[in-house]
Formats: structure tokens, C-alpha cells, sequence
């Protein structure tokens, strides 16, 4: 038995005597026991609340814990989400991220970290370094998910970017594209997001403000909301591309005219690889603190969440254990 923020039937509950068991990913690996000390939540988790993917069981996916077993027991690991089969074409091809048999930690058949402890498989486990405190480690896999346009796209320095959308994963995808060739801006709605940005030097404006005149060579979605892409479709020139981070529960209807008439490339892009992140971590190339809103107990899980759902708000942190 342990505590655990479960989702089932559309409801988000907190369990003191939740009943784990181990899951049963594709893969035939060994499955590492977390015990979970901090854990980040995300518009992906209040997406599975309003019932994006049907997934019921614990939430999380964002987190830093303690190896209990294996090769790193007792250190401080982060752990990447999808758990593959190993053996499909896709994961011979090294796109086990895409893997048709996999898991999908707190996502997709199974249990996430938003608990006292979670299952990993061992492949999946990367040791945190000593420099990288737990607070910042747990935003490791939305700062991979950021890092995951720099392996489908390669800028040019002539190129201008804009990135929809001045929240958690918006600022991340800004720190990341600021630092390649191109010109970037963000255009949000939230005046106090886009200060925290222009003290990161990266150049920031209310959307509003900006005529949406089919400027930018590349556009990235990272709203969160269903009009996104519609707003995109506003900034993007002719041939260019639109780099699609968000994803809501239920359909958007859209109008593919557009992508015929103008020629315009679609990116889909989700997750990414940690060691890259946990690398930018440890050389201090991205900063995540200031991105942190608030922290609460697990016990306190169902007010965490309404407060970062509430408009404005930045990360919110669960504390879980003790190191």
C-alpha cells in the first residue's frame, strides 16, 4: 500500500493505501523499483484529467527518485517515459519513443510518479549528476521534450521563429532555439511570463501587439490550447513550418486548405532523449528554477493541480520523500 494521486473515471482522487503492482511493459527487461522524491506536473497531466487518451491510473511523468535496485541503486535517477518492446522494427531503428508495444509512464498502461514509489525499466534509468539538484532534475523530460525539435529541424541563421505560447514548456522550447542560429520570439498572453524572458535576454512580446502577417519561416505551437494552431497558421510564411507541441483532450477540427495553398510543413514533436537535457542541466545552459511556482505534500495533491491550472501559473512542484 502507499499514497498515490490516482485518476479513474474521469475523477482525480488522493489514495493513502493505493495498491500498486508492477506493470507489464513490452519489454523483458528488469523493472527498478523508484522511490519518488519530487515530481513536476504538466498541461499533459491536466489534459488526462479532462480526458485526453483515456488513461486512468497514477499520474506523473516528470520526476527524480531513488533507485532501490540495479545498477544505480541508491543514487538519484531520472527515468525516460516510454517503456518499448526492444524488438519491433521502430526499436531496431533506435525509435523506441514511437514503439507500437510501448508503456507510457503515468501516460499510457502505466502507473506514474505522483506516488511514493513507481516501476522503471532499467534501460530507462539515468543517474542524476550531483550538481543537478532534485527540484531542477524533475524538469528534465520537458526540457528533452524541448531539446526533441533540435533533432528534426536544423535553423539557419536567416531564419525567424516564433514560439505560440509564454508557459512551462514555451519558456523551455525559448531557452533552447535561443541558443541556435536564428532569430526567436516569443508571443504569449501573460506579461509577467514574458518579463521572466526578456531577463533571459530572449526577446518577448504580448501576441496581441504583434500582426499575425505570415512572417515567421517556423512556428511553434506550445499554447496548450485547441486555437493554437489556427494562430499559427496566422504567423507561418509560405513554405514555412509549424511545429506542433500541443496536445488537448478531444478533436480539433482544422482547415487544411491552408497547408495545400501556402505549401506548409507540419512537425508533430513530443518527447526527447534525457542525456542532452540532463547534460544542459548540468552545465547550467538552461535555467528551470525560475520557472518553479509553488510546491506542496503529495497529501496535498488535488490543490496542486488547481493551482496549476490556474491562468499565469508556472511549474508546480509535488514533494513526496525525503532523500
Amino acid at each position: 500500500m502507499m499514497r498515490a494521486l490516482v485518476l479513474k473515471s474521469g475523477e482525480l482522487a488522493y489514495a493513502s493505501d493505493y495498491q500498486a503492482a508492477p506493470p507489464t511493459p513490452p519489454s523483458k527487461s528488469s523493472l527498478i523499483t523508484v522511490r519518488v522524491l519530487q515530481a513536476g506536473i504538466c498541461e499533459t497531466d491536466l489534459q488526462l484529467v479532462a480526458g485526453y487518451m483515456g488513461y486512468e491510473g497514477v499520474l506523473g511523468h516528470e520526476f527524480c527518485g531513488i533507485a532501490m535496485e540495479g545498477k544505480y541503486a541508491g543514487q538519484r535517477v531520472v527515468g525516460e517515459i516510454n517503456c518499448a518492446c526492444g524488438n519491433c522494427e521502430y526499436c531496431q531503428r533506435e525509435l523506441g519513443r514511437h514503439c507500437p508495444q510501448r508503456t507510457v509512464i503515468g501516460i499510457l498502461n502505466h502507473d506514474g510518479a505522483f506516488a511514493d514509489q513507481l516501476y522503471v525499466p532499467e534501460e530507462n534509468i539515468l543517474p542524476v549528476p550531483d550538481s543537478v539538484p532534485t527540484e531542477e532534475a524533475v524538469f528534465v523530460e520537458p526540457l528533452a521534450a524541448a531539446l526533441e525539435i533540435l533533432e528534426q529541424i536544423e535553423f539557419n541563421a536567416t531564419d525567424r521563429i516564433a514560439i505560440l505560447g509564454d508557459g512551462r514548456l514555451g519558456n523551455l522550447c525559448a531557452q533552447v532555439l535561443q541558443q541556435q542560429p536564428g532569430e526567436v520570439i516569443v508571443l504569449g498572453r501573460h506579461q509577467a511570463k514574458l518579463d521572466r524572458l526578456d531577463q533571459l535576454g530572449i526577446a518577448a512580446a504580448l501576441a496581441d501587439n504583434v500582426l499575425a502577417e505570415r512572417q515567421f519561416d517556423y512556428v511553434v505551437d506550445c499554447t496548450g490550447s485547441a486555437s493554437g494552431i489556427e494562430s499559427a497558421l496566422g504567423y507561418v510564411r509560405p513554405r514555412g513550418t509549424i511545429i506542433l507541441k500541443t496536445t488537448i483532450a478531444g478533436t480539433q477540427p482544422l482547415n487544411l486548405a491552408p497547408f495545400v495553398i501556402d505549401e506548409l510543413t507540419l512537425v508533430g514533436s513530443r518527447c526527447g532523449l534525457f542525456a542532452p537535457a540532463l547534460q544542459a542541466l548540468e552545465e547550467r545552459a538552461i535555467d528551470v528554477r525560475g520557472l518553479i511556482d509553488s510546491r506542496f505534500p503529495l497529501e496535498q495533491g488535488l490543490a496542486a493541480f488547481e493551482r496549476a491550472s490556474t491562468p499565469g501559473v508556472m511549474k508546480v512542484l509535488l514533494d513526496i520523500s525525503d532523500e
